[in-house]
């Protein structure tokens, strides 16, 4: 890895970022005038030269009409259209894209322009357009909060100081560690590097070494570098654990006549078979009046997680459990998620319920919401309650089973279960009529052995438990967030509420995704939002068990906006849900705590609170939300890389799933890791990028490498700290 050479301080004539710190200088003062002297002494310039360039760069800004001067000699910054607010999307090639919601559309930014923003950062940019061009571009005048401060990177040590080269390619500048901030770490080593300032005089910033990660390549480092690469906590402080084991678990009498006693209704769980938080549970009772009363049963976590507590500190810090390739980060320490609030068979359990009397069409004739007590009768695992709805047999077999023995379920419970399973068809399919898009999508998993190196692949489907589950709980967020966000005559209430939110797909990104699948045969009808959703239905159908299979449903999942949190009711376009909420995974989600408790605040009469401070949560959640996400997704990427370090000489079958100017990305079909097949190493020809066409073009056999086409590749190389993989192209 090269090292990009510090950049000793010294006196130089030029001063760097000039225009950039007048700018940002006068912004500041936007109501007062200066002369250049004035300029010159807020930025500590005193030598002559150095005032003399203050005089150019006063005169080249009022030529440009960026600032004016108001009398003679004295100068005050322009405060029109052209100076924008937003955040810094910084790409790989160190430029960037600056992102505000009062631009039409994003405005590029050369790295020469970045003025120390780095990505994420919330900045304010001049904004102008190119001569002759219809494309947006601007200058970065002030960093106004920066995004983030801490990096993940390898500490390249020299005799007297360090630098970290940071993971991260989108963080261009490498960061100047001096030696008496090293903190004990050795050269070679993957540490935690904070930046602490950024000399005016120095290329690179001063940061200091606060973690040491281990060496680079080790399991448990490069799953450790994912999560504090997104700012992810991976342990718990001992303050929280020693808080959660204060906490009573005892159910006393007094709490059980609080709530519904619901300990005699037949209840279960289904749950992936590794998984050990339980946070929700279905109940089944058959009525007299022929009806179903089916209840949708949530760990009470509001109930031992109390507002202004550490744990709720904590809680709403991490705002959701992490589920990485080998581990789950949970958002409650251990005694909370996987003891007393998970819904374990056989113990009792304080529970937040919805509880609906329904008919054999699937129709919700009455509700009822509040807390309860509840008593888990069995566990099942989703193979064994798809076992059940495939045989309809109350016979497990042992290589299914969670305990690896055979075993018989009650009668009772079969019986309920395929009751449940035939119920949730029938909403499943009534929201599919709606308008609810459909993304089934393959999941890749690994085996691991006992070190976690991955020993195969293999792949998760939603079959019918899943989704017996799903449509339940969807029924649940459904009906809570009617019960607080409408009046019975169908009007919104002004009530304060947490809200996940999906708005409707951009018809300009539909339009880029319309002519990609169109080289595949697929189409999209874009004339209405029925014919939007029903067409999108129709292509993940029609192009499920297909090799493009992946690759379009990630450009389908990218076309479509991202779901958030927000006290805002817009409704929930994928789900075609007016209304809907995160009521069902306390255990891993803040937002369903708020939820809970906003749900007991009406239930029990009272107004409702101001939106702002849950506003501000909501924008918190989804953020972490995202982060989660994309942990997630490097901890995948890495496992590939590891999985596939070990097939070197193997030939895989593969479809391109991406293409760019410096190459193309399959994606192996038979275990979906995708690598790179860079440019620079396809021999047969030369070739070049043609955006049109979604291909690399060969110039003199016009051969078209093209999104979607099958070839045969085999692993050039394998890079475990980037997460990156090489292929070499044979066909």
């Amino acid at each position: 890895m090269s090292k990009r050479r510090y950049q000793r301080r010294k006196k130089s004539s030029i001063i760097k970022d000039l225009s950039a710190k007048i700018l940002k200088t006068l912004n500041k003062n936007s109501q007062q005038a200066f002369n250049y002297k004035q300029v010159a002494a807020k930025l500590d310039i005193t030598e002559t030269n150095g005032k003399q360039q203050v005089i150019k760069e006063l005169i080249e800004l009022k030529q440009q009409q960026r600032i004016e001067e108001v009398s003679r000699g004295k100068y005050k910054i322009i405060q029109n259209e052209h100076y924008h607010e937003g955040i810094l999307d910084v790409t790989s090639n160190k430029n960037a894209y600056f992102i505000a919601d009062d631009l039409e559309r994003d405005a590029f930014i050369p790295t020469i322009n970045l003025n120390r923003g780095l990505d994420g950062d919330k900045v304010k940019v001049y904004v102008y357009r190119r001569r002759n061009n219809d494309r947006f571009e601007g200058e970065v005048i002030e960093i106004l909060e920066r995004a983030k401060t801490k990096f993940v990177g390898v500490l390249q040590m020299s005799k007297n100081f360090g630098f970290v080269i940071p993971d991260n390619p989108k963080m261009y500048a490498d960061i100047f560690i001096p030696k008496q901030k090293i903190n004990g770490a050795q050269h070679g080593d993957k540490v935690v590097a904070e930046i602490t300032n950024w000399p005016d005089n120095s290329k690179n910033p001063f940061g200091k070494i606060i973690t040491v990660l281990g060496k680079p390549g080790e399991h448990n480092t490069e799953i450790h570098s994912i999560l504090l690469e997104y700012g992810l906590p991976y342990t718990f402080p001992e303050k929280v654990e020693k808080s959660a084991g204060k906490l009573s678990i005892e159910i006393t009498k007094d709490e059980i006549a609080k709530r519904r006693d619901m300990r005699n209704t037949t209840t279960f769980t289904i749950d992936p078979k590794d998984a050990k938080d339980f946070d929700d549970a279905l109940s089944f009772k058959q009525l007299d009046n022929g009806n179903y009363e089916i209840g949708i049963h949530i760990a009470d976590v509001s109930h031992y997680v109390q507002p202004d507590t550490i744990l709720e500190e904590e809680a709403y810090n991490r705002a959701t459990s992490v589920y990485l390739v080998d581990r789950v980060v949970p958002m409650l320490p251990e005694i909370l998620s996987n003891g007393v609030c998970s819904l374990r068979p056989n113990e009792e359990k304080l529970t937040f319920s919805a509880v609906f009397e329904m008919d054999e069409k699937a129709h919700v004739i009455n509700e009822w919401f509040g807390r309860t007590v509840t008593y888990s009768d069995q566990r099942f695992a989703y193979e064994e309650a798809q076992h059940i709805i495939e045989t309809k047999s109350n016979e497990i077999p042992s290589e299914i089973s969670l305990t690896g023995k055979s075993y018989r379920v009650k009668e009772k419970i079969v019986n309920a279960t395929l009751l449940l399973d035939r119920l949730a068809k029938k909403l499943r399919k009534r929201r599919l009529d709606r308008g609810a898009i459909t993304f089934d999508r393959i999941e890749v998993r690994f085996h691991l052995d006992k070190e976690a190196n991955p020993t195969g692949v293999y792949f998760k489907e939603s079959k019918d438990a899943n989704k017996l589950i799903e449509e339940f709980m969807l029924l649940a967020n459904k009906k809570v967030a009617e019960f607080v966000g409408k009046n019975k005559n169908g009007t919104p209430t002004k009530n304060t509420f947490v809200y996940r939110v999906h708005d409707e797909p951009n018809i300009e990104k539909l339009a880029g995704l319309q002519q990609i699948i169109s080289k595949f045969g697929y189409k999209i009808n874009t004339n209405t939002r029925d014919d939007i959703s029903k067409s999108l239905n129709k292509l993940l159908h029609d192009v499920h068990g297909k090799p493009e299979e992946n690759m379009v449903e990630t450009l389908t999942i990218r076309s479509m906006s991202k779901a958030v949190y927000t006290t805002d009711n817009i409704g929930h376009y994928g789900l075609a849900f007016d209304y809907y909420t995160h009521f069902t995974s306390p255990i891993r989600r803040y937002p369903d705590v708020m939820v809970h408790r906003l749900l007991q605040h009406y239930l029990d009469g009272k107004k409702s609170p101001k939106a702002a401070p849950y506003e501000k949560k909501c924008q918190h959640a989804s953020e972490r939300e995202m982060m989660a996400a994309k942990a997630e997704r490097d901890s995948i990427k890495y496992m590939q890389v590891k999985y596939m370090q070990d097939h070197q000489n193997q030939e895989f079958k593969g479809v391109i799933s991406g293409v760019t100017e410096w190459g193309i990305y399959v994606e192996i079909i038979e275990n979906k890791c995708e690598g790179m097949v860079r440019i620079r190493d396809i021999k047969d020809d030369y070739y070049i990028y043609d955006e049109k066409q979604y291909a690399l073009v060969g110039q003199a056999t016009h051969n078209l490498l093209q999104l979607g086409d099958k070839v045969m590749v085999k692993v050039k190389s394998t890079d475990l700290e980037r997460k990156h993989l090489d292929f070499e192209l044979l066909q």
